[in-house]
């Protein structure tokens, strides 16, 4: 937005708040006030600014081809300078296209098509489902598929889309142990075969021999399309270099080819979801470009490129954080928690140690909250007790500025004077709030992305902590709670219209709490009910407190 927006909206603002001003509120107030306007842009945006909705793949339902044929020859795109890989347009998908191999492993159904591709992966696990709670098939229809493979020269790409692959097995049953898929392709002397070796979990080894001398690509695929949402996630791919500085980029972000070639994992990544290759002892050439695809033109998709023998670990699937750790801690990465994964991260290794000994994710947010309220009441403690010796001072606070408001560094002067003989300090509040920005927002991307509490129950109704409460219980209950702790918590405000903006912010945070994921509502409300507890254990030992110093006193 420009400069003048903002001058425009303050003088907007200066009308209906009439008296309002910055100036007027101590240094608490103000920091509340950031918070909530902070939480506000950053959560209200995915709001306000929605990102376009996907439609959800149905393992049931095949969309129509627009392809006269059932394999349409691609377009050739022209070649880039030297230094970067080119990348061969899209072939026209078709649903229609033949299954050759169904590999099973204990995670999905996967159905290998006639060119060599993932066709489908369709989940086993009774959480994942569509809307309308059919199996959810992550691989979308019609867009570019996993492990296909295109060539630079576009007279062999032609026949790549047009000559079928064989397969040495039509069923593959990895549910037990390791089980192994050849798919060969003959190209008018150019062979293509690819060993691909699946695991019950999931993941899978990745060979790929060319017996010319041809550079070729594979693709991880397109991003599966799974999350309707609106919530501001990452959907697009994350390319990790070896030296560990991770690229994501999603829909209009690559405006050119861009290379890398030094990359140990690549990945198309939904909010729960991901296809990818990972390589776990070297590296490999990656090259991230717009897709071209109809509806999904900027749509980034990861082609790595080669020539002859390629070997790659992949995976298709959940995000799941201790399956990726015991596969190659490397992947922990491809789970995105966004600016605070610096601290996401530990809270959710935290977290996971708790629900292994609760066994309930409702609960562990519970406790989660708990340790994190004991760990800061240190510095709580002091910082509401230095609040409660400012609410008694407020009334001199306010006789200082009315003597001194003509004179801003008389008055800073004597406020000073009267912190230090009451031992009051302005800023005591705002470490505790400071230190529950940065807490909050990386819970809140914990919760946001976390696969693991996804169709995770709690108690009674709460049967999905990863949506909305469906009956706003949570959401009622935090606005209550807040209205409770704004009542028993220490105002030095004296303006009436700031007393009446803040008492309204209870209603404007139950109004944006009440789509939020449910998990996120458990936290924010057993903090509340922490808070109060706090307080009115503040309150009381501020009592004491006074009283001790009024007997002192009065023993002088």
């Amino acid at each position: 937005m420009s400069y003048s927006y903002y001058e425009s909206n303050k003088r907007y603002t200066k009308n209906i708040y009439k008296g309002f001003t910055l100036e007027k509120m101590d240094a608490n107030k103000r920091l509340l006030l950031a918070i909530v306007l902070s939480f506000l842009v950053l959560v209200g945006y995915s709001y306000i600014f929605p990102q376009k909705k996907s439609q959800v793949v149905d393992a049931n339902k095949t969309a129509a081809t627009t392809t006269s044929s059932q394999k349409s020859a691609p377009a050739v795109a022209k070649s880039l300078e030297t230094t970067k890989t080119s990348k061969p347009a899209a072939p026209v998908s078709s649903d229609n296209s033949k299954v050759i191999a169904t590999v099973e492993t204990l995670k999905y159904t996967l159905s290998i098509d006639e060119l060599g591709r993932v066709k489908s992966a369709i989940l086993k696990e009774k959480k994942y489902k569509t809307e309308d709670s059919k199996p959810l098939d992550i691989v979308a229809s019609n867009i570019i598929r996993p492990l296909e493979v295109r060539f630079k020269d576009s007279a062999i790409n032609e026949i790549a889309f047009k000559n079928s692959y064989t397969a040495s097995n039509a069923k593959v049953d990895a549910t037990k142990q390791s089980a192994t898929l050849t798919l060969t392709q003959e190209l008018n002397g150019v062979t293509v075969k690819k060993v691909l070796t699946f695991y019950p979990k999931g993941n899978y080894d990745l060979k790929i021999d060319v017996n010319k001398d041809k550079e070729y690509f594979i693709t991880p695929g397109f991003r599966p399309i799974a999350d309707k949402s609106m919530y501001m996630v990452v959907r697009g791919v994350l390319i990790r270099e070896q030296n560990g500085i991770i690229n994501k980029y999603e829909k209009d972000d690559v405006k050119e080819v861009k290379t890398f070639n030094d990359v140990d994992v690549a990945a198309a990544i939904d909010r729960y979801y991901t296809t990818l290759f990972y390589s776990k002892n070297s590296t490999f050439n990656t090259t991230v470009a717009a897709s071209g695809v109809k509806d999904y033109e900027q749509e980034p998709v990861i082609f790595v490129g080669a020539k002859g023998s390629l070997a790659l670990n992949g995976y298709i699937g959940p995000k799941e954080w201790k399956l990726f750790s015991s596969l190659d801690k490397k992947l922990e990465d491809v789970i995105e928690f966004g600016w605070f994964t610096f601290l996401a991260k530990p809270f959710f290794k935290v977290m996971l140690a708790i629900f292994d000994f609760v066994g309930n994710w409702g609960w562990t947010i519970v406790l989660f909250t708990i340790l994190v309220k004991l760990i800061l009441f240190p510095l709580s403690y002091k910082g509401l007790m230095s609040m409660q010796k400012l609410k008694d001072l407020a009334p001199k606070m306010k006789e200082l500025r009315e003597k001194y408001g003509k004179d801003p560094a008389k008055m800073n002067q004597q406020m000073m004077e009267l912190y230090k003989k009451h031992g009051a300090n302005p800023m005591g509040g705002c470490l505790p709030m400071l230190l529950q920005i940065p807490i909050f927002f990386a819970l809140y991307r914990v919760l946001l992305n976390a696969d693991e509490l996804q169709g995770a129950p709690w108690i009674l109704w709460i049967k999905d902590l990863s949506v909305q409460d469906p009956y706003f219980v949570l959401p009622i209950l935090m606005g209550i709670t807040m209205y409770i702790q704004q009542k028993i918590t220490p105002n030095t405000m004296t303006d009436p219209t700031q007393q009446k903006i803040f008492q309204w912010l209870p209603v404007i945070m139950t109004f944006f709490f009440l789509t939020f994921p449910a998990g996120l509502v458990l936290y924010w409300l057993v903090n509340n009910i922490l808070t109060i507890a706090q307080q009115a254990y503040v309150n009381k030992a501020y009592e004491a407190y006074k009283a001790k110093q009024k007997e002192i006193k009065n023993k002088k």
